[in-house]
C-alpha cells in the first residue's frame, strides 16, 4: 500500500515535468504494449509507403532489475528528475539495507545484502527502472534514429531510400554499440543473444 502512494505521487511528479519520455510506453495512459507496437508499425508502413527501407533493431536486457546500480539510480534521480529532499532520502532508505535469499519448500539460504537491484515485480521497482533508463531516448535519437522503449524492452529503427542502405546501417551500427556502451557505463547488461535486427 505505500508504495502505491510513492508510486502516485511519484506519477505525478514526472506527468507535471514531463520526465518520462513520450516514447517510453510503461505507466503513460494509453500507452500499452498494442499502442508500442501499433506505434512503430505505423511508422515502418508509412516509411514503405514512401518508398522507403526500414531498419528495425531489438534490444533486451539481462538480469533486468538486478544490476541497477543504486548511487547511479539516486544520482540520476536528483539530477535528471529533480527528485530530492524527503522523496530523495524515502527512496534512498528504501534501497538501502535490503537483503535477499532463496527458499524452496520450507528451507531457506541465508540472507544476503542486496547491493544492487531494484525488488522485481513490485510497482516501484519498474517505476525507478523507468525513470533510471529515460535517457536512452535522447541517445538513439542523437543518430537520427526512432527509439520506442516498453518498460525494459528497447526497438530502434530508422528509414532510408534504397540506394541509402550502408549509411542506416552504419547508424543502426553505431547506435546500437553507443547503448552498448551507455548500458555498461550504468551497469546494466545488455542481452546480445536475444538482439535482433530486422
Amino acid at each position: 500500500m505505500l508504495e502505491r502512494l510513492v508510486v502516485r505521487q511519484l506519477l505525478d511528479h514526472v506527468h507535471v515535468h514531463k520526465l518520462l519520455p513520450s516514447l517510453q510506453s510503461a505507466y503513460q495512459a494509453q500507452h500499452s504494449t498494442e499502442m508500442a507496437v501499433l506505434k512503430v508499425l505505423s511508422d515502418i508502413l508509412t516509411a514503405a509507403h514512401l518508398g522507403d527501407l526500414s531498419m528495425l533493431t531489438l534490444l533486451n536486457l539481462s538480469a533486468t532489475f538486478d544490476t541497477v546500480d543504486h548511487p547511479i539510480l539516486l544520482h540520476r534521480l536528483m539530477t535528471s528528475h529533480n527528485v530530492n529532499d524527503v522523496a530523495y532520502m524515502w527512496i534512498s532508505s528504501y534501497l538501502d539495507n535490503r537483503t535477499q535469499y532463496v527458499r524452496c519448500h520450507e528451507s531457506k539460504s541465508t540472507p544476503l545484502p542486496m547491493l544492487c537491484g531494484v525488488p522485481q515485480g513490485l510497482v516501484l521497482g519498474l517505476m525507478l527502472f523507468l525513470l533510471h533508463t529515460a535517457d536512452l531516448v535522447q541517445l538513439v535519437e542523437s543518430f537520427e534514429l526512432y527509439p520506442h522503449l516498453y518498460a525494459y524492452d528497447t526497438q530502434i529503427y530508422g528509414f532510408c531510400r534504397p540506394m541509402d542502405t550502408n549509411n542506416l546501417w552504419k547508424r543502426v551500427a553505431d547506435c546500437v554499440v553507443a547503448v552498448a556502451d551507455w548500458m555498461h557505463s550504468n551497469r546494466l547488461q545488455l542481452n546480445a543473444s536475444k538482439m535482433e535486427v530486422r
